[in-house]
């Protein structure tokens, strides 16, 4: 018998379960008996969900059946409070044939589809909708978010009542939300983490000092984003942590000293450890402590905030130098082991795809999990394109993709849960993205998760998702791709970006150091026959000077070749630019051209990714027609 959902009060309940026993051949003596006691004492049965908790628990065995019955054929709302208290796992036995069926297949359907495992779904269904379509009294598709929000304070007020956990309740209720919302039932997906309040975060900073903190970073979230503030108010967090126990009676920023406040902090840096590995700091994050203070000093201090400092305290030498590291990029062989790891031995499918993508389009994690479904692009006779998305620069890009990338794409789409579209953390517009995972975005630590376990399985040492971005760029440089392009594929802003991978392999060192070899070894068996210089050839190649890979001077006399390595000469045009240097009316043509060659050399430089260079010669141009002017006037 199926009955609608809700409460009946009106409806003769003991004849009704009665009839249910015949009709289930459970009808002895002990069920009809205890139906006949319950019904006689509570003849309305949402009565005795008034009646407090020890009554409600204190139920029989068989009494507790009527109850179930009640509760799946809407003559009984017992309350959070017993439902949470009472393991509903046997009730899938009693469901079929109930009005709560066809909502819990539903519910058990969308599951699947977003790819919950049978054990998942299972326990989720019987552990949050059933007891939020029970206690409700109203179908699935009525279910609300205030419904979740009372079931988790339940949870949570069963905890504080008994002690005992509820974090798998919570799981659960998550799980739930998501479902809801691939089901259009609920328009919120369920909140994964997030940032710490601010006022939580600075609990230890002094509250005078805490308020102009917490003004400044709520100001800060109009212009930066949200990743960047919260990195932010890390930084400053120290910052004030330190001023309160070295300073408690500090009561403004205004007040803050240079030498009582300043400089300790600067040294303490040097000894500050990391909360999280116990190791002392890194360099780059000194550096970046010491850039958070200094911009929020100097930021408060243009917007003319009463308590910024009345002097400036922070200069350009108090921030540490940091080292110029080569990009970590992954060998060879150590690629290709992961590589392998990753495509025959995934435990996280679509992370491990995830990284596979990564590595073969050198992208930000933070653009590759961004990648919306679309993210594919048909060009008539210009093959397939990859768009990737606003990332760490604020710029979006197309990058050319094979076969073997489209392949990846594809499957990629295979393992993806299906689902309705999310809200765009930039846009907030609805986007499908294409890296779903039980109706969730997939996120950072599934990933770095899932490259650890692989690199643990190759025998490899710990590894980061920004590495394989680092080795897709070197193995681009390696093939001898031009600045401009490689700038464009990274999606860099500057040419000294990108450079930092060609200093990785210089080849014109490389051919630098072979001809250096070859004519030492020359000149080992050849004793020398009188020669005081070099051949030309033997500098350039045979080619013109101009056009050689290397660092170029002009002089009015000759010129001067140097490889990159050994970066420009101090000396270079020295001459041309003392206040001391006059040019003669019979010089001009010697200067004209002279200052030709500098207009070629200085494109050359430019087109090589050479800003620095490329503005030495435009200032060489500047000075030559000061002096052709002051030669010819």
């Amino acid at each position: 018998m199926q009955l609608a959902t809700g409460s009946v009060p009106s409806l003769d309940w003991h004849a009704v379960y009665c009839d249910h026993l015949a009709a289930t051949g459970r009808g002895n003596t002990s069920y009809f008996q205890a139906a006949r006691v319950f019904f006689r004492r509570w003849p309305d049965p949402q009565a005795w969900a008034g009646e407090p908790l020890p009554v409600r628990l204190a139920a029989g065995s068989a009494t507790r059946p009527i109850i179930t019955f009640l509760m799946l054929h809407g003559g009984l709302r017992p309350g959070y409070d017993y439902l949470l208290e009472r393991k509903l796992s046997p009730i899938w036995r009693e469901i079929k044939g109930s009005p709560l069926a066809g909502d819990l297949e539903a519910f058990l359907g969308a599951a699947a589809e977003l790819g919950f495992t049978e054990r998942v779904r299972f326990a989720t269904g019987s552990q949050v909708p059933a007891r939020l379509l029970i206690q409700a009294g109203r179908p699935l598709s009525r279910l609300t978010l205030t419904d979740l929000a009372e079931f988790t304070a339940a949870c949570r007020d069963r905890q504080r009542r008994t002690g005992k956990g509820h974090q798998h309740y919570l799981a659960a209720v998550s799980n739930t939300q998501r479902v809801l919302f691939h089901l259009g039932v609920v328009d919120q997906l369920p909140r994964s983490g997030g940032p710490i309040p601010f006022t939580d975060r600075m609990a230890e900073v002094s509250p005078p000092i805490r308020t102009t903190m917490i003004a400044y970073l709520e100001r800060k979230r109009a212009t930066c984003r949200p990743k960047t503030v919260t990195s932010i108010a890390t930084r400053l967090t120290h910052f004030g942590v330190f001023l309160a126990d070295t300073d408690p009676s500090l009561t403004s920023v205004a007040r803050l000293d240079r030498c009582r406040h300043i400089e300790p902090y600067l040294t303490s840096l040097v000894d500050a450890l990391d909360s999280r590995t116990g190791e002392p700091i890194s360099v780059a994050d000194r550096s970046r402590r010491v850039l958070a203070v200094a911009g929020f000093l100097a930021d408060i201090t243009e917007w003319g905030w009463p308590d910024a400092p009345p002097r400036k305290l922070l200069f350009r030498d108090d921030t540490p130098k940091l080292p110029r590291a080569l990009p970590r990029y992954l060998p060879v062989d150590i690629d290709r082991r992961l590589t392998e790891a990753l495509t025959t031995r995934p435990d996280n499918v679509l992370a491990a795809a995830a990284l596979r993508l990564q590595r073969a389009c050198g992208l930000r994690i933070g653009e590759l999990l961004d990648l919306e479904l679309d993210c594919v692009h048909e060009v008539p006779d210009h093959g397939s394109w990859l768009k990737v998305p606003l990332g760490k620069l604020d710029t979006e890009r197309m990058i050319p993709i094979d076969a073997e990338i489209l392949d990846l794409i594809d499957h990629i789409i295979e393992h993806r849960s299906p689902g309705r579209a999310m809200p765009h953390p930039r846009y907030r517009r609805p986007a499908q993205f294409l890296f779903t995972h039980h109706g969730r975005r997939l996120g950072q630590q599934a990933v770095r998760a899932e490259l650890s376990r692989a690199a643990q399985h190759a025998g490899l040492d710990h590894i980061t998702p920004h590495q394989l971005r680092h080795t897709y760029a070197t193995a681009l440089v390696n093939a001898g791709v031009s600045l401009q392009a490689l700038m464009a594929l990274l999606g860099h802003a500057s040419a000294e970006m990108s450079l930092r991978y060609g200093r990785l392999f210089d080849t014109t060192v490389k051919d630098e150091y072979e001809r250096a070899l070859d004519l030492a070894k020359q000149q080992a068996r050849t004793p020398p026959s009188g020669r005081t210089s070099l051949p030309l050839t033997d500098i350039t190649g045979g080619r013109d000077w101009k056009d050689t890979p290397l660092l170029k001077s002009r002089m009015a006399g000759g010129f001067c070749l140097r490889a990159p390595a050994q970066g420009a000469c101090t000396y270079a045009n020295i001459c041309e630019h003392c206040p001391s240097y006059r040019a003669e009316p019979s010089s001009l043509p010697i200067l004209a051209a002279q200052r030709v060659d500098a207009e070629a050399l200085a494109r050359d430089a430019a087109e090589r990714g050479w800003i620095d260079e490329a503005e030495r010669h435009q200032r060489l141009i500047a000075r030559l027609d000061i002096l052709i002017n002051e030669a010819t006037g």
